[in-house]
């Protein structure tokens, strides 16, 4: 079998599978957000916390939920890993410094992942289980409150009230979370990925000296890793490591696992709405910018420039055997495009216009199908200014299902677009206009560039992945990659739940002759467009100077 067909084929078979699990998924989460009910260890968890489940909240009060949960979260990560030299099972490793314990804590907690450590040589058994697991799970859990939360702020009429964020927060780790990451750890462990407690050990000669490798709890942090978009790896080599990844099969359904929740929450957007055609529609454009990046993906790998890599059969530079072209660019672009942040091969490795695609990837927004809550809240973001774009096409006020989009919404969904890239372009500038920074690219040129700049993007975006050329492990890098990390995730938390007060608060006006289709193909093209668009007016010169450049060599 060619690797071009190998590829096509688990692209065929990743998509026939996320098919099978859209509808009873995205079903099942719409009942749990819309369910009166609470399930007795839930109740036992409000006892614990203080919390009134039942009790509604307008967006401030839901706002103020979302951040004193996560600084705490930050709080208390930091505290763990910095006391690590005195805590059992740490395998003796000694406790992590002051700037990369903030830059861990503030990477883990806004469900980037960024790792700026070698994983199995600094963390032990208790920060990886009950600090960095942990987060994994909960920093999901938030970001699918928050877009539940713009759901009801579509659905809802007359009322500022969008939910409760502890019963949000609650029912995603109890209801959807922990049940699939369970069966996921054991197909894993089934698969050869490995689950224990052990400690360091010697497991053969290397290059003339002995190699030790620690083990761990890793099949249960590779699948909520994979399913919260989270990204961060037990080892450094992340999934391109045998024990996180040993078989093309678990590299297909660790890809399986990225998409499920964020494929899913499309139809749970529809059914909470009561407008399944609509969440069809959301579906439909992420799903076109996928495939899309995905088959530039492939072409620029397999594209057989020069006699090295005709004799390899493609770019085969930083990639695993075991995946070869067609799963390592099926997982570098469904990462890149879904804040995951996890790699099987690594992209600073690739053609340059394939690094340009994780690259860019990343610069959409992460909402094709982005992080899980994450990419539906930017997509339906997006959504807004398409419409609104639309509406000053035609010369009448925009809707979108029954809702004005007026000034104030506008004006909160600009906020949004515009946060992330200012973050990135402007910590880039810095970093390269500044001395320092730039001793820890190992590249020069247009590479050195790109290593800069992914980072920022990476981070940002709260994707987590990273060229890995760049030692980022310096002050600096720690200090303003974990600021990025925690403006990127929780300011345009606050332009989302605005929104979504400001669209609860209005009555639904009722479909005319005039209303633009949202739930047609001629909306969804044109949502795809504004995406593109406005991602290309604001990064091309960044680009141009950075793999475009290198690309065009």
């Amino acid at each position: 079998m060619s690797p071009v067909l190998a590829g096509v084929l688990q692209l065929l078979a990743l998509t026939a599978a996320l098919a099978l699990a859209h509808v009873p998924l995205g079903n099942h989460m719409a009942r749990v957000y819309s369910s009166p009910r609470h399930l007795r260890v839930e109740k036992w968890i409000y006892k614990g916390i203080g919390a009134d489940p039942d009790t509604e909240m307008r967006w401030p009060a839901y706002l103020r939920g979302v951040l004193a949960f996560s600084l705490a979260g930050v709080l208390f990560l930091y505290l763990l890993q910095r006391l690590q030299g005195v805590l059992p099972g740490s395998l003796g490793f000694a406790s992590i410094d002051p700037d990369q314990a903030f830059n861990t804590a503030a990477s883990f907690v806004a469900n980037t992942n960024w790792q700026s450590y070698y994983g199995e040589q600094a963390m032990g058994h208790v920060v990886q289980t009950a600090g960095l697991a942990v987060q994994n799970f909960v920093s999901a859990a938030v970001g699918i409150a928050v877009a539940v939360a713009l759901v009801r702020g579509f659905a809802r009429s007359r009322t500022g009230e969008l939910g409760n964020f502890w019963a949000d927060l609650v029912r995603g780790v109890v209801r959807v979370l922990v049940p699939i990451a369970a069966v996921g750890a054991v197909i894993l462990v089934a698969c050869g990925v490995i689950q224990n407690f052990s400690g360091i050990h010697e497991v053969g000669q290397f290059m003339g000296g002995t190699q030790e490798w620690n083990g761990g709890a890793v099949a249960s942090q590779e699948v909520i890793k994979e399913l919260g978009t989270n990204g961060g790896g037990y080892f450094n080599a992340n999934s391109a490591h045998p024990f996180e990844n040993p078989t093309p099969f678990t590299n297909l359904f660790e890809i399986f696992l990225i998409l499920l929740i964020p494929v899913a929450l499309t139809r749970t957007f529809g059914v909470m709405t009561g407008s399944v055609r609509q969440g069809y529609a959301i579906l439909g454009t992420m799903a076109a910018i996928w495939a899309g990046f995905v088959a530039l993906m492939m072409w620029t790998e397999f594209a057989h420039h020069g006699p090295a890599l005709q004799a390899a059969g493609g770019a085969m530079e930083g990639k695993e055997l075991r995946f070869g072209i067609g799963g390592s660019s099926l997982f570098a672009v469904t990462t890149t495009l879904t804040s995951t942040g996890a790699v099987d091969s690594f992209h600073s490795s690739y053609t340059g216009l394939g690094g340009g695609i994780t690259m860019l990837g990343m610069m959409l927004g992460e909402i094709a199908p982005g992080g899980v809550g994450s990419g539906l809240y930017g997509m339906l973001v997006m959504a807004v200014v398409a419409v609104f774009v639309a509406g000053l096409m035609v010369g009448r006020t925009p809707e979108y299902l029954g809702k004005k989009i007026g000034t104030r919404e506008i004006k909160f969904a600009a906020c949004y677009i515009l946060i992330t890239p200012a973050l990135v372009l402007v910590f880039t500038a810095a970093a390269m206009a500044l001395p320092t920074p730039g001793d820890s690219m190992t590249n020069s040129g247009a590479h050195g560039f790109s290593e800069i700049l992914y980072a920022y993007t990476s981070a940002s975006n709260n994707n987590g992945s990273a060229f890995a050329g760049l030692n980022a492990d310096t002050q600096w890098f720690n200090s303003t990659l974990g600021l990025a990390m925690l403006l990127g995730r929780f300011v345009p938390m606050v332009f989302v739940l605005a929104l979504a007060g400001s669209l609860a608060r209005q009555q639904p006006v009722p479909a005319t002759a005039g209303t633009l289709r949202t739930e047609k193909p001629l909306f969804a093209g044109l949502l795809a467009g504004a995406v593109l668009i406005i991602t290309g007016l604001t990064y091309f010169p960044a680009l141009a100077l950075g793999p475009l450049a290198e690309g065009l060599a």
